[in-house]
């Protein structure tokens, strides 16, 4: 399994990105996705999840801004960040866990958000 993640890039504050990850291989309609992120000198936090059914969850401070999705299709899941916050400025990454707890990452896409 391969990740690619992609859509990142510069937008001021209040302004919106969407960020995309494809899937290479298989099994990616039975697998959940997740997106996480690292700003610079903190640690990789979770940002959304969301279930091979599309169920997602958000961490508190996107909630409401950021909707994740899945084309399972396309083998692709999304993530349309809305309302952007200097805050939100960090490298972005897919992760696929599979059903054994095998975990696979993107190589991650950086979104910065300018005040």
């Amino acid at each position: 399994v391969q990740l690619q993640a992609f859509g990142g890039g510069l937008v001021q504050a209040g302004g919106y990105l969407r960020l995309s990850c494809a899937a290479s291989g298989s099994g990616f309609s039975t697998n959940p996705m997740a997106w996480y992120r690292q700003a610079p000198g903190k640690q990789r936090e979770l940002v959304a999840t969301i279930t091979t059914l599309g169920n997602p969850n958000y961490a508190v401070s996107v909630k409401g801004r950021f909707t994740i999705s899945r084309a399972n299709d396309k083998n692709t899941v999304y993530l349309q960040m809305n309302s952007l916050k200097p805050e939100d400025t960090a490298v972005y990454y897919c992760k696929m866990t599979t059903r054994l707890g095998d975990m696979y990452w993107g190589q991650g896409t950086q979104v910065t958000v300018s005040s």
